[in-house]
């Protein structure tokens, strides 16, 4: 009786929580990122701490050498990638037209032995339509998470509020889990724990080491087309490295994206499209061989298709507050999802009624 009432409130409370969320998923983003942002930094904080600073002192200097850094780092890449992506969306429609008529050019014999004249007209036309289609399912993406983050926290007020945000929660961090641990019911308190540790883990591996391979990644990308002397290089590459935490999708637009432009901008010469491939191929084999591997791990337990449902769902639903919020979520149902499937097998509901297994027979 006293289990099924616990079952009850806690549904209850997530329901509400659930809700809660979701009402107020339009002032989120400063606190979500400010809640984000602390967590991050924690581990970082305890380790000053121990080193004989104070928690007041050491979020004080954490803070200010990340604003100083984000500061640093809006001011020598915004100008650069603000000015290639207004170029790149000014010749989009240059390019996508050039690759039709490269593809006309270069495959038209063998289109017009296969389907004629007809066939050849059918492929572009069905070209034009994939790429519009693209554009304007990419366009309605972005403009949901614009939609859904704009209502009445504008950049300004995320600026401002996110490292006060942090500041407090920075400071509170470890007073906070002290206080969240004495409201655990104490029956099952042991096992709660033992889940937070995971699902701690899980996030932690995951976002702390996968937000340090998409800036590596990042500035390979760009800093490799660049060389090479492609249009839009270090937009693209910067723009691949960034969503790269989705798995595979950042490295096939970034790859779809330089080859398209290095179509258009070196054909014929093979030898620079070649180079642009070997940029990504280069990239990926860094990635997957060294990079995850020593950053994030094996052990995170988060599938790649299961992280990107819940990316794309949440940030359907909450904009890009959705996104911030995805990968903890995701990787918390995933502990809660391996718990239960063990609670399952340990218990008399998976064989129950059958008889024992056989015992092995031994030689005398």
């Amino acid at each position: 009786m006293i289990a099924q009432r616990q079952v009850v409130f806690w549904l209850v409370a997530l329901v509400l929580v659930v809700t809660g969320l979701y009402v107020l998923r339009d002032m989120l983003l400063p606190f979500v990122a400010g809640l984000a942002l602390a967590y991050l930094l924690d581990p970082l904080a305890d380790r000053l701490e121990r080193l004989g600073l104070s928690r007041l002192f050491a979020t004080l200097l954490i803070l200010g050498l990340f604003i100083l850094l984000f500061i640093v780092a809006l001011v020598l890449l915004v100008p650069i990638v603000a000015n290639q992506l207004a170029a790149f969306i000014g010749k989009l429609p240059e390019t996508v037209s050039r690759l039709q008529q490269l593809a006309a050019e270069q495959g038209g014999t063998l289109l017009e032995r296969l389907g004629g004249p007809a066939g050849l007209q059918d492929v572009q036309q069905s070209l034009g339509n994939v790429v519009s289609e693209g554009a304007r399912w990419l366009g309605a993406f972005l403009q949901s998470l614009w939609s859904g983050g704009q209502a009445i926290v504008n950049v300004f007020a995320l600026l401002v509020v996110t490292p006060v945000v942090a500041f407090y929660l920075l400071v509170d961090w470890d007073r906070m889990i002290a206080t969240l641990d004495s409201w655990l019911p104490r029956r099952h308190a042991p096992t709660i724990r033992q889940l937070a540790r995971e699902m701690d883990g899980a996030i932690a591996g995951f976002i702390r080491g996968q937000a340090l391979v998409c800036i590596i990644l990042g500035t390979f990308y760009a800093v490799g087309l660049s060389l090479i002397g492609l249009n839009f290089g270090a937009l693209i590459g910067l723009g691949a490295g960034l969503i790269s935490f989705i798995p595979y999708v950042g490295s096939l637009t970034g790859l779809v994206l330089s080859v398209g432009v290095a179509i258009v901008q070196f054909w014929p010469d093979y030898i620079m499209i070649g180079a642009t491939l070997a940029i990504f191929f280069a990239g990926q084999f860094f990635e997957g061989n060294i990079l995850s591997p020593k950053l994030v791990g094996h052990a995170v337990g988060l599938h790649p298709v299961w992280l990107m449902f819940a990316l794309f769902a949440f940030g359907s639903l909450f904009g890009f507050v959705g996104l911030l919020l995805a990968v903890p979520i995701a990787a918390a149902l995933g502990v809660l999802a391996r718990f239960a499937v063990r609670q399952y097998l340990a218990s008399s509901l998976y064989d129950e009624g059958l008889p024992p297994p056989p015992r092995p027979e031994t030689d005398a």
